[in-house]
């Protein structure tokens, strides 16, 4: 199993919403490689946020380089893949539990070349993206209830973490896991501690008045990985 680098990923509901692309902007300012899109149906989750146009927008206006990673908390995914394959999103995350057609939609997301991400909300048990984890670039654990930002980061969650980064070991795998949810200093390094390797950090990442040495400090916890 290679190490992998540590990522901090800037949530644009963090940010300001009303202006999109200046938010990713600070983003790429930052030193950043990822901007984090929740994107939000209102039935799956109580709250709505954008959609592939806006994601479009966005891509035209940051570097090539820079990936947009769409976080999907919207009811059967599958039927959205295509839409955000073509708006320019590099990585496509789902949630488990909104669809029956979990391994169609991995395999969808493959076939696109695109990185293929599963995502857990708090109440729902890890063992059940273990049948998943060898056709998977990443698993996304949340540390606190989807839908909103700037909630409290629930703690137990990192059991989950901490499971997936054995299995990953025991296996000789390569998925990232990332953990959304509640991100600040103390506990992006208890999640990287417990063997995270990807932040999603919104709220507070954006409050910080200067973007870049908080992005360095997120970055410095690398040292500390697994």
């Amino acid at each position: 199993m290679k190490k992998q680098k540590l990522e901090l990923e800037p949530s644009l509901i963090g940010g300001d919403l009303g202006n999109a692309i200046e938010t990713a902007r600070k983003a790429v300012a930052a030193g950043t490689n990822i901007l984090h899109l929740d994107v939000m149906d209102g039935l799956f989750v109580p709250n709505f946020t954008i959609g592939p146009d806006i994601i479009g927008r966005i891509r035209e206006n940051v570097p090539e380089h820079f990936r947009l990673d769409a976080h999907l908390m919207i009811y059967s995914p599958e039927n959205f893949i295509e839409k955000f394959v073509k708006c320019g999103c590099e990585e496509i995350t789902f949630h488990i539990e909104a669809t029956e057609e979990v391994r169609y939609t991995i395999d969808y997301i493959k076939k696109c070349n695109r990185y293929a991400g599963l995502a857990l909300k708090p109440e729902t048990p890890v063992e059940l993206v273990l049948p998943y984890l060898k056709d998977l670039d990443k698993v996304l654990i949340m540390t606190v209830e989807p839908g909103f930002g700037g909630q409290e980061f629930l703690s137990e969650m990192l059991n989950k973490v901490k499971i997936l980064a054995s299995y990953k070991k025991k296996y000789n795998l390569d998925f990232d896991i990332q953990v959304d949810g509640g991100i600040n200093y103390e506990t992006g390094l208890m999640s990287v501690k417990a063997g995270a390797t990807r932040l999603v950090c919104g709220s507070f990442f954006y409050k910080q008045k200067d973007l870049k040495a908080t992005a360095d400090k997120f970055h410095s916890f690398e040292g500390e990985a697994l």
